[in-house]
């Protein structure tokens, strides 16, 4: 089974008969009936973990969570991920306690349905990313990592229209 493919800027030429994909010219057309997507960031586990919330005063934990969910959304529009919600209960649920435990656990099933996706093994526990809430709250270190894997198995630039396997 062929890998994940990111299509390179073949050149400034497009339109019927080059192979290139008008509506994003410069990049090769996908195979017919080929679902594509668009590739994720890859972002610094550490960083997003404690340099940047730090320096932001928290803001920045809430705004990868919801850039996070944005881009699984548009890597495979296969999935139905929601973009806003799960920031949504992080702000207005927060006081429950209950409710971001299980959103933070759905992210990882869908962080491990990205890398289903991507044709990867599934490496990202929602039990463990859980888990890790409780410890000086890695959960974002350890979900940023499992989803960089999916960012390096395609090695593109962030929103370069990538093929996933069938």
């Amino acid at each position: 089974m062929p890998g994940p493919q990111a299509h390179p800027a073949p050149g400034p030429h497009s339109g019927p008969g080059t192979g290139l994909d008008p509506w994003r010219p410069g990049e090769l057309a996908a195979p017919p009936h080929a679902p594509v997507g668009l590739a994720m960031k890859r972002r610094n586990p550490v960083a997003v973990w404690l340099g940047l919330p730090l320096i932001t005063l928290g803001i920045y934990g809430l705004v990868w969570y919801y850039r996070i969910h944005r881009e699984m959304a548009e890597f495979d529009p296969r999935r139905q991920v929601p973009v806003a919600g799960p920031l949504l209960v992080l702000l207005f649920l927060g006081w429950t306690v209950v409710a971001p435990l299980v959103s933070f656990y759905n992210t990882g099933q869908r962080i491990a349905d990205s890398q289903r996706s991507a044709g990867l093994p599934v490496t990202c526990s929602p039990v463990v990313g859980l888990l890790l809430c409780f410890v000086f709250g890695l959960q974002t270190l350890y979900y940023q990592t499992e989803l960089n894997r999916v960012v390096d198995a395609y090695r593109a630039p962030e929103g370069t229209r990538i093929v996933l396997p069938g």
